[in-house]
């Protein structure tokens, strides 16, 4: 596979088989991932690789904490901006409108939605999952170095056959997660990521993507 295959087949999958990722494999696409550049290589990702007991343990304990109706962790960061302005607002609502719609769940259905939000905490069946922390001391540029490893491992999966799903929703269930994974107290979890071979049998969207001259401006010289 290309680089541009790889990137034009990268989706945010929400399905997948129970078929184990073999650990080799996981090995030589995080091996290869941290090639990933940062400033003045910081390096600043740490990440936490769960599969088998580990993972069902900690899927059985964000079961449970839904099942009893327990509140959100307290928010280590900002995932979006409370009042999220133009052309964003739109982006986000478009996508919400497609993600619900290709289940047939509708807008004002907020217990179907509350549901399919839900499935998070499975991992959407995927047998492997990634949770990247980052140095609670470093700042934004740090941030922005995370996700350019995070592209890597994604891009690096799909090489290998696999998909994936980058997932804020466990920054909500930060306690429960640490509880598996028991990360250093300087660490704050920015996201999980679900790895797995996607289940072919569940139909897929795919989120379109703005038109290139809305994000982008060349400027010509002579």
């Amino acid at each position: 596979m290309d680089v541009y295959e790889a990137v034009e087949t990268r989706r945010s999958v929400r399905r997948f088989t129970d078929r184990p990722v073999p650990r080799e494999v996981l090995r030589r696409v995080l091996s290869a991932a941290a090639w990933a550049p940062s400033g003045s290589n910081l390096q600043p990702w740490h990440a936490f690789v769960l599969s088998g007991g580990p993972l069902a343990a900690l899927k059985k304990r964000a079961g449970a904490r839904l099942a009893a109706g327990d509140p959100w962790d307290e928010p280590e960061y900002e995932q979006y901006p409370p009042q999220l302005k133009s052309p964003y607002r739109e982006r986000r609502s478009a996508f919400g409108e497609q993600r619900y719609g290709a289940l047939g769940i509708a807008r004002k259905d907020t217990e179907a939605r509350q549901r399919a939000a839900s499935a998070n905490w499975e991992c959407f069946g995927a047998p492997a999952a990634l949770f990247c922390y980052i140095d609670r001391d470093l700042g934004r540029p740090q941030w922005s170095d995370v996700g350019m490893f995070l592209q890597n491992v994604m891009l690096l999966l799909r090489a290998e056959g696999l998909h994936s799903c980058t997932q804020m929703a466990w920054a909500k269930f930060h306690r429960t997660v640490a509880e598996t994974v028991a990360p250093p107290r300087d660490l704050v979890l920015f996201c999980g990521m679900s790895i797995g071979y996607e289940d072919g049998a569940v139909h897929a969207t795919r989120t379109g993507r703005a038109p290139l001259e809305e994000t982008v401006t060349f400027v010509d010289g002579p």
